[in-house]
């Protein structure tokens, strides 16, 4: 018998919100957000797209394990802000990927050693994480 704690499951659902061919209705625990495409894609614009989404997870992501580090250790950092940029392009190989870019700013009267760890620290979070080592996705049919 396994002595581990099972990981909490994260549950979200996602349908059409009839706003538009591709609008959707996001529902996270409490929260409800719309989703679509741009015009250009063939939505409404209605909300933030599939890949907006995954730039939020990862620049909210950066800022709060950044933050929460910064308290631990009681660093002077005043405020944190985070810019994601994503892009497709073809790797040396020829294969399409994604890239992100974060513009990490962080504010406060830091040392360049403190800003240097607090980088580190930003690419521990673990979105960040889950980008990089890749996942495994299951599918089925309800």
């Amino acid at each position: 018998m396994s002595t581990e704690t099972a990981a909490p499951v994260l549950e979200v659902t996602v349908g059409e919100s009839g706003l538009g061919a591709l609008g959707q209705i996001v529902v996270s625990g409490r929260h409800v957000m719309g989703a679509d495409e741009p015009e250009s894609a063939g939505g409404r614009d209605t909300g933030p797209g599939p890949y907006d989404f995954l730039a939020i997870a990862l620049g909210s992501c950066t800022s709060m394990t950044t933050r929460l580090y910064a308290q631990r250790k009681a660093l002077p950092l005043q405020r944190i802000s985070v810019t994601v940029r994503h892009r497709k392009e073809t790797g040396e190989d020829g294969k399409p990927r994604d890239h992100f870019e974060r513009l990490i700013t962080l504010e406060g009267d830091l040392t360049a050693e403190q800003r240097q760890r607090l980088l580190e620290i930003a690419n521990r979070c673990p979105v960040h994480q889950t980008l990089t080592r890749g996942s495994v996705i299951d599918s089925s049919l309800v």
